[in-house]
């Protein structure tokens, strides 16, 4: 790479980063939301078309065709009686529908008088599915609390308390009034579902909740209740972010609201006037032949709702701007049924998809130099953005296109603005010079900061690895030195890519002896859970290498490994020309001791009590023992730890071992004994035991017993 190309490179790179973080200052503060809005509304009406369950839904329109058919064959004047709609509920019953879903309030008596309305309440009783809305909301309506007349259908999703409990005051909103069907007609019910739908904050209907609370009861959105009178026996269950109904689950926001995945515009769904659905029930009556096959609505979800311009139930919509509030129930149950509402990408992928294509499109400006290919460069990366936002929304996911496109923008605008960056030839020399001494993690920190290839440390809290080969030393007086070394180098190979992968740093080798350590030089918040994934990793591969290692040497191939974590200075050390990135310290030592602790109990890995608790019970141990190491005056508790297949089947084993241990602890060696007595074959640390207690037994301890175990050698 020339120095003009390294400069250029370095150059992109800052612009990308400038555009990238300029975009995502301005993104939270909602400058491009009503951009936003509107290309999120072109990208639904592009990608619109019909789902799986789009041809299982009908509709019955009461346009206003039906309204001039009422008024001039039947001298009817608005509002229609209600015996009129029963007549709609009578040809769904006699199709075979499976639900009919009036999305129409009958919240105040029919003017013809209470017979018409329990005409209607009849109708929707045999009928047996008939599914009534009602309005939540905050002011609107008289009802404060549930009525005796209205269906109680019981629905409320498993672990939904627990979901509220950990949501905000916004989850499911409570409403405290509500208005309801009079009493006749709510009385032919099977169930009813709230109609309450608040648009977005330009006035478009995009999202829609699908559940909300009143009088302590979760009160189901209206497609939502069309289906459950469809299907009473539905399962259904909510937890953050997840509203799981049979087979079909959900992406909710804070407040259950759903991404609606729109269909088409006005029109999508298949329909019939509400004219000629009664004239079709009226002339079966009478033995004739209906304008309407009750065909068309067998076994369909049949949703009955206003689109005549003077009832007002007109919406805006992604789709268009005329759709009714009827197609926006029949969308949401689509949905449901078709189980492909929208979800929102998560916010670091958009960041991500954002911070990359920023970079991308500084990069590539800044290296193309002239101005005649960063043009052309710029065409192509301008609408990168907006091809993956529809590509994301085309597989279910919303990823925001405004804050893409002004983040490449910024970030090309940045590129032709900004100097040079000079310190490309300085970064090949760190890598060319420190490649094979320093761990890539180190490296990259030194091309951030060269400062950092001075001499000193500073203290982290590190969890710490120190392993060595058993009997390596009589294993190597018996091999050539080429053996010898192709030997280690497959060994120390195989156990470092397990190391360096779980974000480890080797330290040092010495011999066949690995030094390691979690938590720097980057930060790992879980160092002490990836070191003890890290060191049960390389314990099962060196098991799956041994048999091929015992072919070649004529032994067994076992490791012990010692963990601890706890505070060392670590940093660059050593003398100002040569220096070694490492660690030091207590922890480090005690680290080094527990490595050699092993050879006292049999087993091949041990940890502090501090490792333990610092991997949040990551991995499941048995405690071994409270140790004296040498060179230290305070016991240390050390476990084992093991992968949970083999904990839980040595469960039995384990458990005895710990009754064992707790007489070991309380000075009662010969109960202990007993029981280290019975396991010893199966379990090598009780084994050890054994000979402890009979040792404890022979000579017992001066002075009060503290349960600890003195180590006499390294």
């Amino acid at each position: 790479m020339t120095d003009i190309t390294a400069k250029r490179l370095r150059h992109g790179v800052i612009a990308g980063f400038c555009g990238a973080v300029l975009a995502l200052c301005l993104w939270p503060a909602g400058v491009f939301d009503a951009f936003e809005a509107k290309t999120y509304d072109w990208r639904v009406r592009f990608l619109a078309k019909p789902g799986a369950a789009t041809d299982q839904i009908r509709l019955i329109l009461l346009d206003q065709n039906s309204l001039d058919w009422g008024s001039a064959e039947n001298g009817l004047s608005w509002p229609w009686p209600r015996e009129v709609y029963a007549a709609v509920v009578d040809f769904c019953a006699r199709a075979g529908a499976r639900s009919l879903t009036f999305d129409v309030l009958f919240t105040e008596p029919s003017k013809y008088g209470v017979t018409d309305d329990e005409a209607l309440g009849r109708a929707g009783a045999a009928f047996g599915r008939l599914v009534l809305p009602v309005f939540l909301g905050r002011e609107t309506g008289r009802e404060t609390s549930w009525p005796d007349s209205v269906p109680d259908f019981p629905f409320k999703p498993e672990g939904f308390d627990a979901w509220l409990g950990r949501s905000s005051g916004a989850a499911a909103p409570a409403y405290p009034r509500a208005a309801f069907p009079v009493p006749e007609i709510a009385a032919g019910a099977r169930l009813c579902g709230d109609v309450h739908l608040d648009p977005d904050f330009d006035g478009v209907y995009r999202r829609a909740g699908l559940f909300s609370r009143f009088d302590g009861r979760v009160v189901p959105f209206l497609p939502l209740a069309a289906y459950l009178a469809a299907e009473p026996g539905a399962k259904s269950a909510v937890a953050p972010g997840a509203f799981v109904l049979d087979a079909t689950t959900v992406a909710i926001d804070a407040s259950a609201r759903a991404a609606l995945n729109y269909r088409g515009p006005s029109g999508t769904y298949a329909a019939a006037s509400a004219a000629s659905v009664i004239q079709s029930e009226l002339r079966l009556r009478e033995g004739k032949k209906p304008t309407v096959d009750p065909e068309f609505f067998r076994d369909k979800h049949v949703f009955f709702g206003f689109t005549a311009p003077g009832l007002f139930d007109l919406r805006p919509a992604p789709v268009g701007g005329v759709f009714t509030g009827v197609e926006i129930q029949a969308t949401v149950l689509d949905n449901l049924l078709s189980g492909d509402f929208l979800r929102d990408a998560p916010i670091w992928l958009a960041a991500a998809c954002l911070a990359l294509t920023s970079l991308a499109a500084g990069v590539s400006v800044s290296l193309a130099g002239r101005a005649l290919a960063a043009t052309a460069v710029a065409l192509v990366f301008l609408p990168l953005p907006a091809l993956v936002s529809v590509a994301a929304q085309a597989t279910g996911r919303i990823l925001p296109l405004v804050a893409g496109e002004a983040g490449t923008l910024l970030a090309m605008s940045v590129s032709v603005l900004i100097a040079y960056a000079t310190e490309g030839r300085q970064k090949r020399f760190i890598k060319s010079a420190f490649r094979q001494y320093l761990s890539p993690q180190v490296i990259e920190q030194l091309i951030r900061d060269p400062s950092k290839m001075r001499l000193g440390g500073e203290c982290r809290v590190l969890t710490i690895f120190f392993s060595d080969l058993q009997g390596f030393t009589g294993i190597s007086e018996g091999l050539s030195p080429e053996a010898l070394t192709a030997l280690l180098n497959e060994y120390l190979t195989a156990m470092t890519d397990i190391i360096l992968e779980s974000g480890g740093t080797v330290d040092k080798y010495e011999g066949d002896a690995i030094i390691a350590f979690w938590n720097a030089p980057v930060d790992q918040p879980d160092h002490a859970a990836r070191c003890l994934a890290a060191t049960l990793a390389c314990q099962a591969a060196l098991a799956a290498m041994r048999p091929e290692f015992a072919k070649r040497i004529g032994k067994e191939l076992l490791m012990r490994v010692g963990l601890n974590t706890g505070p060392a200075v670590v940093g660059n050390m050593g003398s100002k020309k040569r220096f070694d990135y490492t660690m030091l310290g207590d922890a480090v030592n005690l680290a080094a001791r527990l490595e050699g602790v092993n050879k006292q109990f049999g087993t091949y890995t041990m940890i502090s009590k501090d490792t333990l608790e610092a991997s949040g019970g990551a991995i499941p141990a048995r405690e071994l023992a409270r140790v004296a190491v040498v060179g230290r005056k305070e016991p240390v508790v050390v476990y084992e730890p093991m992968e949970t297949k083999e904990f839980e089947r040595r469960k039995p084993v384990l458990a005895e071992f710990g009754r064992g241990l707790a007489l070991f602890y309380a000075g009662k060696f010969s109960d202990a004994l007993a029981v280290f007595e019975s396991i010893k074959d199966a379990d090598p640390p009780a084994a050890h035991y054994l000979a402890k207690c009979r040792e404890l037994i022979e000579s017992p301890p001066e002075g009060e017993w503290q349960g600890v175990w003195v180590m006499t050698q390294k």
